[in-house]
């Protein structure tokens, strides 16, 4: 499928460029043409890096259902970073209120719970009640975002809205989709997060090349 890429864009160095992980195990190719689907995971922020990334996941996902005839499913995975120095609320809670909230309360890592160790009199309540909401309705708008790059393709989407550290959270996807590709927005495996990554992650990590970079 970087086959196909490459010579739709006239290039003959994207597989150099875009490889930022190998697969360890069997290639995606033996993947689909034995399970005949695949996963393809795309890292999403709402950034332009990360709107290349899903473009070219789309595309591959586009080119391997023509191909191959089989149901490639591409998912974004948006993760929101813990605030380690104060966690708020119970987001369950104010998900349930958020009745625009593409992703299904199911989709979420885990629950942020109250400390309540304040000093009596804070205003800290109210503030952190912001705070979420604020952050429910940024994360709303990065996955409905992704998910009208998505429709433009006619494919098969599926959104993800994780809590905590962000490569823990997208092996977690990864694992729990069995998927074939993470896609990331980054053009050089000197990023941190591959490095955060690691060598033994379980699928083929791939970026975006240089030439078609934002």
């Amino acid at each position: 499928m970087l086959a196909r890429l490459q010579s739709a864009i006239g290039r003959d160095d994207l597989i150099e460029q875009m490889v930022l992980l190998p697969e360890a195990q069997k290639s995606f190719s033996q993947r689909v043409s034995q399970a005949k689907s695949a996963n393809l995971i795309v890292a999403y922020n709402g950034s332009p890096r990360s709107h290349t990334a899903l473009d070219i996941a789309c595309w591959i996902a586009h080119q391997t259902s023509l191909a191959t005839n089989s149901q490639v499913t591409v998912q974004a995975v948006y993760v929101v970073a813990e605030n380690y120095n104060h966690q708020s609320l119970d987001i369950f809670n104010i998900a349930d209120n958020q009745a625009q909230l593409e992703c299904q309360l199911s989709q979420i890592s885990k629950p942020i719970t109250l400390r309540l160790n304040q000093p009596k009199g804070t205003a800290i309540l109210p503030q952190l009640e912001r705070e979420s909401r604020t952050s429910l309705k940024e994360a709303d708008r990065i996955i409905w975002q992704a998910k009208t790059l998505a429709e433009e393709w006619q494919g098969s989407f599926k959104s993800h809205l994780r809590f905590g550290n962000i490569a823990k959270e997208l092996k977690k996807v990864v694992q729990l989709e069995a998927a074939d590709i993470l896609f990331l927005g980054c053009t050089s495996t000197n990023h941190p997060l591959i490095e955060t990554l690691g060598h033994n992650f379980p699928c083929a990590v791939l970026g975006i090349p240089n030439c078609i970079d934002e």
